[in-house]
């Protein structure tokens, strides 16, 4: 059966800031879902005419319709950036390694409280989130595992920003991942994400037992191949059934960052795109959750 297909319809006004404006009226676009935004309809306008010195776009008399789309599949994001996220959500309550407190997510000034310290019709939220430092997706840096190590307030952003990126996908049923799947493969000075399909146990009891993992021999490869950051999407990159870290000690000892519980590698390219794990500067730490993204073009 065709999948149920949406053009949007809408008339448009763009105001340069040098002086002058641009008009549309009855644009049609191919969209995907039964929704679009206006500002994603404005961003694309500008994108796709090559409009300099934009500057207000306004979105008028927007109808969805039902029509089968005109362009090939994904034309809509030809030539453009396209983001994937590759992060867990951080809610209350998640427990992300099985053993370490859940986080706790709170108000501490709530709205109602607000009205009474701003003027009437002014009311604000203050978040406050309690949680070990290993929640959700993260990034572990050197000194996570050695005194000496840096910090997050010490690594670089392009340790950890559009790094050049290939996804290695290994069997769902292999457990221990040797360097004989990293063989063949351009690795200086890349991020490398390894793609377990594992995330899909992630916050459940099943996420802790049996999980996928590194072997020495794989991350003394990837130590000798230069690799720049190594992910994966399971609970952790070493074997958790013993007490020794091969993995991040060969890793974090060479100044390679480790990102941990990645998500949704099965949507992107093996490779093609450039991947982020940004982590707040922090002082003193060597752990923090991030928000993972794989950065693609067309």
């Amino acid at each position: 059966m065709t999948p149920i297909q949406h053009r949007v319809q809408f008339d448009f006004e763009v105001e340069f800031t040098n002086g002058g404006g641009l008009q549309g009226q009855g644009f049609r676009l191919d969209i995907d879902g039964d929704d679009i935004a206006d500002a994603e309809l404005a961003a694309y306008i500008v994108r796709d005419l090559r409009l300099l010195m934009a500057g207000p776009v306004r979105i008028l008399n927007k109808t969805v319709l039902i029509e089968a789309h005109k362009r090939a599949a994904g034309a809509l994001e030809s030539g453009a950036v396209r983001y994937v996220d590759l992060s867990h959500t951080i809610e209350d309550g998640l427990v992300t390694y099985p053993g370490l407190p859940p986080a706790h997510i709170c108000d501490y000034l709530s709205r109602e409280q607000s009205r009474e310290v701003y003027a009437e019709g002014t009311q604000f939220q203050i978040g406050r989130i309690d949680m070990v430092a290993n929640t959700g997706t993260y990034i572990d840096c050197p000194s996570h595992r050695y005194a000496d190590g840096k910090d997050l307030s010490q690594i670089g952003p392009e340790d950890c920003a559009d790094l050049d990126a290939l996804v290695v996908r290994v069997p769902e049923s292999l457990r221990a991942i040797d360097d004989s799947h990293f063989r063949g493969l351009e690795l200086r000075g890349r991020a490398v994400l390894v793609h377990t399909g594992w995330d899909r146990h992630f916050a459940t009891p099943a996420y802790g037992v049996g999980h996928p993992f590194l072997t020495e021999a794989a991350a003394l490869w990837l130590r000798d191949c230069g690799v720049r950051l190594v992910g994966i999407d399971s609970v952790n990159i070493d074997d958790t059934s013993g007490k020794s870290r091969p993995v991040h000690s060969t890793l974090l000892g060479a100044g390679i960052l480790i990102v941990e519980h990645l998500r949704n590698l099965a949507a992107l390219p093996d490779t093609g795109f450039s991947f982020s794990a940004v982590p707040p500067k922090v002082k003193g730490m060597g752990t923090f959750p991030v928000r993972a993204l794989a950065k693609l073009r067309g």
